[in-house]
Order: C-alpha cells, then sequence, then structure tokens
C-alpha cells in the first residue's frame, strides 16, 4: 500500500514576540562588586550609627535634664518648707529671712535664688539684678497658679542664655500663699558636656565606619581575587585552553566554587579529548569500508566481472561493508536523536525472550565461524511480556552480544541468559575476555568512551543502548574483573506478572 505523501504546510507569519512580564533587568552598579559590597554593608551600618547616635544623644540629654531638674526641684521644696515651718508667720519675718537667706547664700556662681511676692515679682535675688522684674518664664505663673512646684527650660529673657528655672509657693503657717521661691541655674556647662560626649560618640562611630572600610577592603580582597582568577580562567576555557586549573586557597564556598571549576575543566579536557578521539576513530572506521567499497569496485569495472568468482567476492565484500556503514550511520543517528530529545518508542506488549532468541540466533552462526561458542540459557514456562518497542529492545541485544564477541573474543564462549524475578525480567551477557579495568568502569556507558580498548568502533553504541533501556524504564549494568571477562545485566519491567514459583538466583550472580 502506498503511502500518501504529506503536503508541507504553509506556516503563518510568526507573531512578535510579546515582552516578558517577569524579566529579570540587569542592574549597573558603578565599582562592581567592590562598590556594591561597600555600599550595602555601610548603608546598614550608617544606619545603625546613625540610630546610636540620636539614642545616645536623647538618652544624655535626658539623663542630665532630669539630674538638674530633680536638683533644683529637690532644693526648692526643701528651703521652701524650711521658710514656712519658720520664717512666714508675717510677711515682715518672711522678708527679712529672706533678704539674709539671699545676702548669706553661698553658691551664688552657681544657682540664682530669687524669693517672689504673692504676684509674681522679685523682691528679692541673689544676683541683684533681677529684682523687681515679674520673670517671664512659665514655671512661675503655674507654681502660683496651682501652688505646686513647677520646672521649665529654656532661653533667659533677659540673658538670653539657656537655663532651668524651679519655682515652689511658699504658705504661711495657716496655710495662705504668702509669695514664692524661685532657683535658677545655667544649661551652658551641662549642654557643654553632653555636646561632647555627642561628638565623642560622632568620633568613635566614624572610627568604626573606618574600621568596617578596612575590614571589608581586606575582605573584598579576599573575595575578588579569586573571582578575578575564576574569571580568567573561565575565559581561558572558553577560548578553547581546556584542562586549566584554579588553584584552592580558602576551603570554603569559593573553595568549593574552584573545586567545581577545576573539575568542569577537566571533564571538558576529557571531553574534547574523547571527542577527538571519537572523530579520528569514526574517519577510520569510514574510510576502511569505502576504501574495500571503492577498490573492489573499480576492480569490476576494470574487468574483475569476467571471472565470477571474483565478481562473486566482490559484491560480497561490497555488501558487507555496505551493510557495515549503514549500521555505523543508524548509531550515530540514533544518538542524534537521542541527543535531541527526539527518540520515540512504538510501545506494544511483547514477548521479550523472541527478540533476544533471535539476536542469539543471529550471531550463534557468525561466532561459529570465528570458534566462539553461544550458549542460551532460558525457562520455557515462565512469561516474559513487557510493554515496549520490540525492535529497540532487540537493537539493545545486538549490541550487548556484539559487544561481548568483539572484547571478549580471546575467551572462546559467550553465556547469555534470561530470567523473571517478580515483576522485572533480567537479561545477563557474559563473556570470558581480558575484562575492564576498574578505572574505566564508571565511564564505559558515557558518549564517545573507549577506554584503553584498541577494538574497532564509534564509543557510541552502548551510550545509546543504555538510553534505550533507561527509556523502558530499566537499568543497565556492567560488572567487569580483570582476567575474568564482563558481565552485563539488563533489567526492565514486566508486563503482566504471573503466579510462579521464585525462580532459584543464578549460578553465576
Amino acid at each position: 500500500m502506498k503511502q500518501k505523501k504529506r503536503r508541507p504546510r504553509r506556516r503563518p507569519p510568526a507573531a512578535p514576540a510579546a515582552p516578558v512580564e517577569n524579566e529579570i533587568k540587569v542592574q549597573h552598579t558603578p565599582g562592581g562588586l567592590k562598590g556594591r559590597w561597600l555600599l550595602n554593608s555601610l548603608s546598614l551600618v550608617l544606619l545603625i550609627l546613625a540610630a546610636v547616635i540620636i539614642f545616645v544623644s536623647v538618652g544624655v540629654s535626658q539623663y542630665y535634664y532630669t539630674t538638674i531638674r530633680n536638683n533644683l526641684q529637690g532644693r526648692v521644696n526643701t528651703t521652701a518648707a524650711t521658710f514656712r515651718n519658720y520664717w512666714t508667720s508675717s510677711y515682715d519675718q518672711f522678708y527679712s529671712s529672706a533678704r539674709r537667706y539671699v545676702l548669706e547664700y553661698e553658691f551664688k556662681d552657681k544657682l540664682e535664688i530669687q524669693f517672689l511676692n504673692q504676684y509674681s515679682r522679685v523682691i528679692l535675688s541673689t544676683s541683684g539684678l533681677t529684682a523687681d522684674s515679674i520673670p517671664a518664664t512659665g514655671d512661675v505663673e503655674k507654681a502660683l497658679t496651682t501652688l505646686t512646684s513647677s520646672s521649665w527650660i529654656g532661653e533667659d529673657p533677659l540673658s538670653g542664655e539657656r537655663v532651668m528655672s524651679c519655682t515652689a509657693p511658699l504658705f504661711t503657717e495657716n496655710g495662705d500663699m504668702i509669695g514664692g521661691l524661685r532657683v535658677i541655674t545655667s544649661l551652658r556647662i551641662a549642654e557643654r558636656q553632653i555636646h561632647q560626649i555627642i561628638l565623642l560618640t560622632i568620633f568613635a562611630g566614624l572610627l568604626f565606619v573606618a574600621l568596617v572600610i578596612l575590614s571589608n577592603q581586606y575582605f573584598i580582597k579576599t573575595i575578588l581575587e579569586p573571582v578575578v582568577r575564576i574569571n580568567e580562567i573561565v575565559r581561558e576555557i572558553t577560548a578553547g585552553r581546556y584542562g586549566m586549573r584554579l588553584q584552592k586557597v580558602y576551603d570554603d564556598e569559593i573553595g568549593q566554587l574552584c573545586d567545581n571549576i577545576n573539575y568542569m575543566s577537566d571533564e571538558i579536557a576529557r571531553a574534547e579529548r574523547m571527542k577527538n578521539d571519537f572523530i579520528s576513530s569514526l574517519s577510520h572506521e569510514l574510510r576502511t569500508p569505502l576504501t574495500a567499497i571503492g577498490g573492489w569496485s573499480e576492480t569490476l569495472l576494470a574487468g574483475g566481472s569476467e571471472d565470477p568468482e571474483a565478481l562473486s567476492q566482490g559484491l560480497e565484500i561490497i555488501h558487507k561493508e555496505a551493510k557495515r556503514l549503514t549500521s555505523m550511520v543508524e548509531e550515530l543517528m540514533d544518538y542524534a536523536r537521542i541527543e535531541g530529545g527526539r527518540m520515540t518508542l512504538e510501545i506494544e506488549n511483547f514477548d521479550l525472550s523472541l527478540e533476544l532468541y533471535e539476536a542469539v540466533y543471529m550471531y550463534e552462526n557468525l561466532l561459529e565461524k570465528e570458534k566462539m561458542k553461544l550458549n542460551y540459557d532460558e525457562d520455557p514456562e515462565d512469561n516474559y511480556f513487557v510493554s515496549g518497542d520490540r525492535h529497540r529492545m532487540k537493537q539493545v541485544f545486538l549490541n550487548v552480544i556484539d559487544n561481548a564477541a568483539k572484547y571478549g573474543a580471546e575467551g572462546g564462549k559467550i553465556n547469555v541468559s534470561i530470567l523473571r524475578r517478580r515483576n522485572q525480567i533480567r537479561v545477563k551477557v557474559r563473556d570470558y575476555g581480558p575484562g575492564i579495568p576498574e578505572a574505566e568502569l564508571p565511564f564505559v556507558k558515557e558518549k564517545f568512551y573507549k577506554g584503553s580498548s584498541k577494538q574497532r568502533g564509534s564509543g557510541i553504541g552502548l551510550a545509546v543502548t543504555d538510553e534505550i533501556v533507561k527509556l523502558h524504564g530499566g537499568t543497565l549494568e556492567i560488572r567487569s574483573v580483570v582476567g575474568q571477562g564482563t558481565i552485563v545485566v539488563i533489567t526492565v519491567p514486566a508486563a503482566a506478572a504471573k503466579k510462579t514459583e521464585t525462580s532459584q538466583e543464578e549460578k553465576d550472580d
């Protein structure tokens, strides 16, 4: 039945790309990593420092002002109580006692004492300058109105100096207000000390900022130098100089990054060597059959067709080498499909043992010519049905048996067996060749890897085989001992369970 050719669909014109909503914009940071580090760290430090300076300034100011206010209130209340108890029985007694107190007061250089009448006018003062005046501060009016002591802080209207004053009402023995007592002190010395403490705090903060900058400079240097070196090595690797390595100085995140880059560089170098070996090997693999095909074609065209035996031999060689070329091309195409994620499976339920037997049968006669014996073992009563692609699984068996025949020819025999264990089916292929060195075992399934073997091949057959088995939900395990041979175990899930007695373990496990 002929297949209809599909008409190629005409692709509609591509729509303009819509802007990405969550697209990350690259931000420009002056000074690079160093500038960004200093900006971020100093911003936090300066913010904390400003908060500390404000806290210290407010705290020290509150402490000084509260202490001075408490001292003034204590002094004025004590003096007012003394006057009430002894010197306020009459106004004349009050005035004469106040005058004597003002004249004999010994701390005139630190405090100013004022006596007020009941109308808030100063009648006596230790300074002698404010007598007969009415203080324009809020403490006097409040104290004489509420009959309780009151304090005030601010700029003195007469002297222009910042002061703190405290006023207490004076009472007679009968409880009548006779006047008031006011104590004033300058805040110049206290505020100078406050300013000195604030300046000292600011200086300590600036010194701390300088230490932070210096420590950050040193720390950034320990970060930037490895980063700069990493950039240089990455540029070297990008330029094609694979295998470059970084010197690890610190066992930290930067050290781990150096280890990862060194590992990446080694892996890239190894992959590059494998790629070059693959290209060289593939070129040789392609050249050999092409040379044979070309040579025999020329021979036959030059008259070799007159000899029937030569004609038959030449055609057989051309057919054999063409088949080998086809196999290599198909292998490369499978690898390209796997790498591009385009490998597809034609899923169906089938008997895995039939595909394995066909592969064994195909190689049995070929190996007899090479004087190798191929042994096959299965339990005909068991169920070996799986769900997958029968052609791909047959390709897996052919590849594994071919490798056993190619690399294990010295052993003279190959054992192939299939066994069901509950819900899994295991296929084991064993040769008795020289085996694989232990150091090469982790890499044998990698693409392009051929190890120390001198056998012909592209180096991707086993990688393709492993990927096909994984697509079937299975595993491909390789075990080998030098001098004893190699065992390849393929395990795939069974399609349906069957109630049978548990099969005995294989003798060779």
